[in-house]
């Protein structure tokens, strides 16, 4: 695959994707989204890609924010195809992609930078970070699902306060609030988001795509996640990856999937 504004390298059945636009601090441009959308269809569809890493290039920004110039002028109706064709494209489609996405943050996730955050699976940030939702102070709200995802990521009342002051936080706070897995050192974090995705993507794929698939139910206001889980669960018992898993347990051996 290739991108104007996307980097993709693969190790050890792990894609990392980084969005390569530093002197614009990585912000999020049409053009940017519809690549990163087929990026990670791509890597959907690829047997070899068990676990993905997203970040940004350069030390200064995961991204900063959607970029402000594509919109200035937009009308109401241009404004709501906008968040719509964003939230359809790609950060719905992350987070229900059926391969988990580690988000790598390093300096500013703001705005629409956080929001794809938040649209990943899991989080890790630098010590570095900068997280925040300022899009009131440009007489706007998110538009790419941050108000509904940072809700249910640190709670109504944090989420209210963090969108309405536009306040930034930084990984210590944005670990105690829930916003992320772990906050770790700037020069060992793509190195301890691989570790994970590397344990990640030693596991039964069928068995990561079901776990996603039922907790992503769970938030799904038309699913019944309990349901999905059952139905989920008896499905991993037709599966290789099941016959596996219990042999080498029984056998007393490490899984091969």
């Amino acid at each position: 695959m290739i991108f104007q504004n996307l980097e993709v390298n693969y190790k050890d059945k792990i894609a990392v994707v980084t969005i390569n636009r530093p002197e614009n601090l990585n912000a999020l441009n049409s053009h940017t989204i519809l690549e990163l959308h087929d990026c990670f269809l791509a890597l959907e569809s690829n047997p070899d890609v068990r676990s993905i890493v997203l970040t940004g290039a350069g030390n200064k920004a995961f991204v900063a924010g959607a970029d402000i110039k594509e919109f200035a002028h937009f009308s109401i109706e241009e404004g709501k195809a906008l968040a719509r064709e964003g939230q359809e494209k790609l950060f719905n489609t992350i987070e229900q992609l059926n391969t988990p996405v580690i988000a790598a943050i390093s300096g500013f996730a703001l705005g629409g930078g956080l929001e794809l955050a938040m649209a990943c699976h899991i989080r890790i940030a630098g010590n570095n970070a900068k997280m925040g939702l300022p899009e009131v102070t440009l007489g706007l709200i998110p538009g790419y699902g941050g108000t509904q995802r940072l809700a249910q990521l640190v709670g109504r009342g944090r989420a209210m306060e963090m969108i309405l002051s536009a306040n930034f936080i930084d990984g210590k706070q944005a670990y105690v609030y829930g916003l992320i897995n772990n906050v770790v050192s700037d020069q060992t974090l793509l190195m301890e988001a691989l570790k994970l995705a590397l344990k990640i993507s030693k596991n039964s794929p069928n068995a990561v795509k079901a776990a996603i698939k039922a907790m992503n139910a769970g938030y799904d206001k038309n699913k019944n996640g309990f349901e999905v889980e059952v139905s989920e669960f008896g499905k991993c018992f037709g599966t290789e990856d099941f016959k596996e898993g219990v042999e080498a347990f029984l056998n007393k051996r490490k899984p091969e999937f």
